[in-house]
């Protein structure tokens, strides 16, 4: 009896249970969603450029990651954020230069420089240099502009259009470029340390990056006329020579394409005509080699 019950009770139990189908494959859970980790970009172990490593050029930099400090031949150079930097290279400058980059833990991280050489536009002439013996009163007065130039170029003002794209300050046709020089029978006078734009007077000239005023003369310059001084930042500044007028004021900040003044003959000059030079510290750079061609030039 109890051996009946149990078969009856399993029969029922059986029925009320649904049977898979042979042909529907088994119920697997989903593959696991693969986790996906934020990684930090790989370290800067070399210096990275941009620009011309040449006489007369200018080149922004990447230092290594890490950097602390920087040194371009065992002098300092001053690094912005991301370890982002700017030198320069005179007319004159040597065939070789150094970088040294000392990291935060000690390391050192050295790049050798090739800077190449460039063919200037010299002119020799078969006859001798003018004597130069300037009078005590002149000396005094140009010992007095050299001081106050010298002194708005070591003004390092916390603006950042060295970064930028320059554009020329005035367009015409240039009628002196950077690097030319005259040979007087074996003596070599100096070289022209900027580009010359010939224009009527009363010509505007803008800001070819953005900057700081450092220097406005309030008076003609002996040599430089009316003269104009604008800082970029990171050691680099503008020089405007010859100027008819300065439309703004030291202390003043101006952007790319802001009006300046208007060019001039003042100083020693022969003609209208707007004298553009760059320095970064001690070095005179080629300005033409920072802006587009000129159309026409």
């Amino acid at each position: 009896m109890m051996r009946g019950l149990s078969g009856a009770i399993l029969l029922a139990l059986l029925g009320g249970c649904t049977a898979i189908p042979r042909s529907q494959p088994p119920v697997t859970a989903p593959p696991p969603v693969p986790v996906v980790r934020a990684t930090e970009p790989p370290e800067r172990a070399r210096f990275s450029f941009e620009g011309a490593l040449q006489q007369g050029g200018l080149v922004i930099g990447t230092a290594p990651s890490g950097t602390a400090a920087l040194f371009l031949d065992g002098q300092p150079v001053p690094l912005a954020a991301g370890e982002r930097f700017l030198i320069g290279f005179d007319r004159d400058a040597g065939p070789s230069a150094r970088l040294t980059a000392r990291l935060a833990d000690g390391r050192t991280i050295t790049e050798p420089l090739t800077v190449r050489p460039r063919a200037w536009r010299i002119e020799r002439v078969d006859i001798a240099r003018g004597p130069s013996r300037p009078d005590p009163t002149y000396q005094r007065i140009r010992a007095a502009e050299v001081a106050r130039i010298e002194a708005a170029r070591a003004i390092e003002s916390p603006v950042n259009g060295w970064l930028q794209r320059f554009a020329w300050p005035a367009t015409g046709r240039i009628s002196g470029v950077f690097g030319s020089q005259r040979i007087y029978r074996g003596e070599p006078g100096a070289y022209h340390s900027g580009v010359d734009i010939a224009r009527p007077t009363g010509t505007a000239i803008t800001a070819p990056a953005d900057g700081v005023v450092v220097l406005a003369a309030d008076r003609p310059f002996s040599l430089e006329g009316n003269l104009l001084i604008v800082d970029h930042g990171m050691g680099l500044n503008s020089a405007f020579l010859h100027l008819s007028r300065i439309d703004v004021r030291v202390g003043q900040r101006v952007g790319r394409g802001q009006l300046l003044g208007a060019i001039g003959t003042t100083g020693r000059s022969t003609g209208p005509h707007l004298h553009w030079a760059l320095k970064w510290r001690d070095a005179r750079v080629d300005p033409q080699l920072l802006v587009p061609p000129m159309e026409g030039n």
